[in-house]
């Protein structure tokens, strides 16, 4: 029996393109429909061009408001510096706390091996990727403020987001702790393990 790694994503400034990305490489896509920041050479530690990975991503969410953490992801999140429209607006250093409960919250209610979470408000953001056994916490690497409205920025935040996340998520599936650790401002959290029934 072959090992599916199921995968769920709760994202905010990258908009789903977590998701869609994984789930293209998955599925083997091309052209169009293939992936925009991921190829197959990238991708695995093989020279395959033919290799699909063993994924299935199970649900990937766009959840920018405090009342989607709270209804849909069951989390009980900081109240935010400011709230436009109802979408959260916090600094870095929530921005990183949040995604970290953002990933193990859907990670859990989905039943999924890895959690992906992410959102960014003012600074360079937050992203989390949580297994069953740890949580690796980071930012983009790009400053921008969701309330200046300055479209450039907050796109150039979210490309090198969605790149970053899928690097790191690359390096823990392939179990290399070293391409993990070569990302800055890293920080990687010890789950508590928990036993299934």
């Amino acid at each position: 029996m072959i090992f599916m790694i199921k995968v769920a994503t709760a994202e905010c400034f990258t908009h789903g393109l977590i998701a869609r990305e994984i789930h293209a490489l998955s599925q083997g896509y091309e052209g169009e429909f293939g992936c925009d920041f991921l190829n197959n050479n990238n991708a695995t530690p093989t020279s395959n061009d033919n290799y699909k990975p063993n994924i299935s991503v199970i649900c990937g969410i766009f959840v920018p408001t405090v009342s989607g953490l709270k209804n849909i992801l069951k989390i009980d999140a900081p109240t935010p510096s400011k709230i436009i429209r109802g979408v959260k607006v916090y600094d870095e250093n929530y921005d990183k706390q949040v995604a970290a409960l953002m990933a193990k919250a859907v990670k859990d209610i989905s039943e999924a091996d890895i959690g992906i979470g992410t959102t960014a408000g003012i600074g360079r953001g937050g992203i989390a990727i949580s297994t069953e056994e740890l949580t690796v916490v980071t930012t983009s690497g790009f400053y921008a403020d969701l309330t200046s409205f300055c479209s450039p920025q907050l796109l150039k935040r979210q490309k090198k987001g969605v790149k970053k996340a899928l690097n790191i998520f690359l390096a823990i599936l392939n179990d290399d702790m070293g391409k993990i650790m070569d990302h800055d401002d890293v920080l990687l959290q010890m789950n508590d393990v928990r036993i299934k029934d």
